[in-house]
């Protein structure tokens, strides 16, 4: 929906100099709807709400409303950092908002601050409880770890499931234009990287075991502690890709349709958007550019996209 944020997350965008997209070239409310529209004729019936920060577009409830009326569209769900979700969860339930995911890498209030730069986890942690009690279920819980930051509190996180049912996901750090210097107390490039492998033997100790995946899922391979009312999922990229299994495209709020987050194929839709005309082509040209891997070196772990991640809403 838009590449702006209002945190300024270390493996996401820089603290400074961020060169936003010009507002005269993002997607209008009704461009998006005609892309899903042209999408849900042949196929597609869930649709992913991403940023930068979603929750701070001006039309967020009206595209949630817009989204869900629309013939053929089984779930609407949205990827949030949370900040702006207490105040919100109400309204976007009403409009048609299915599920949420809350990016939440810290439990720590101070590593919050410095991950983010300037969050308030109190915030976060209130926006996750609203979202609940306003019935977009499942709630899940994206953590991407990175080792030396956050990698010593995964057992934390996955014992959240244990009272909660929500689904706690563990992500890989992906190198998609956050290969510079972090700042004062981070690691650097190349000691980021944290495996899943890695992950899943710090939590050998609770006995996780395989389980099914629930809706909404995606690419996350899914375990649970025994006893547990949530689950623990994966996703890893690099450590284990799943691009075989990999059915989603990206609209990028200048209004391209990307194949694969790691690559730098694109195809516009601009062309298409007056009319409407042509637009099923185009979308079907994008499926028809899917990798059969993103081809990314674990060894360099550097990407080739030529977007940073709030420009790309991975």
């Amino acid at each position: 929906m838009t590449d702006r944020c209002n945190l300024r997350c270390v493996y996401c965008m820089p603290a400074e100099d961020v060169h936003w997209i010009p507002r005269e070239d993002l997607l209008t409310l009704d461009e998006i709807l005609r892309v899903v529209e042209a999408g849900a004729k042949v196929g597609l019936s869930k649709v992913r709400l991403t940023g930068g920060e979603p929750l701070v577009h001006p039309d967020i409830l009206d595209l949630v409303n817009g989204i869900s009326r629309l013939e053929g569209i089984e779930d609407v769900s949205l990827t949030t950092n949370g900040m702006l979700l207490e105040r919100l969860a109400p309204r976007l339930a009403e409009a048609g908002l299915k599920r949420v995911n809350v990016s939440l890498d810290t439990l720590q209030p101070e590593k919050f601050k410095k991950i983010t730069r300037f969050g308030n986890l109190s915030r976060v942690l209130a926006g996750i409880h609203a979202a609940e009690q306003s019935g977009m279920l499942p709630v899940k819980l994206n953590a991407v770890i990175v080792k030396g930051v956050n990698d010593d509190e995964l057992i934390d996180f996955a014992q959240l499931t244990v009272e909660h049912a929500w689904h706690v996901r563990f992500i890989e750090l992906m190198p998609i234009g956050n290969e510079g210097n972090w700042g004062t107390g981070f690691p650097s490039h190349g000691q980021r990287y944290y495996s899943v492998q890695e992950m899943q033997a710090r939590l050998a100790p609770l006995g996780i075991l395989p389980t099914s995946s629930p809706v909404g899922n995606g690419p996350a391979r899914s375990y649970t502690i025994p006893g547990a009312l949530g689950t623990i999922g994966f996703i890893s990229p690099l450590g284990d890709h799943f691009c075989q299994s990999c059915n989603r495209l990206r609209l990028t709020a200048d209004g391209h349709l990307r194949p694969c987050l790691f690559s730098r194929d694109e195809v516009s839709v601009r062309e298409a958007l007056p009319s409407g005309a042509g637009m099923i082509d185009l979308l079907q040209t994008a499926v028809a550019l899917k990798p059969a891997g993103h081809h990314l070196e674990l060894s360099a772990l550097t990407s080739n996209s030529n977007r940073i991640m709030c420009q790309i809403g991975g």
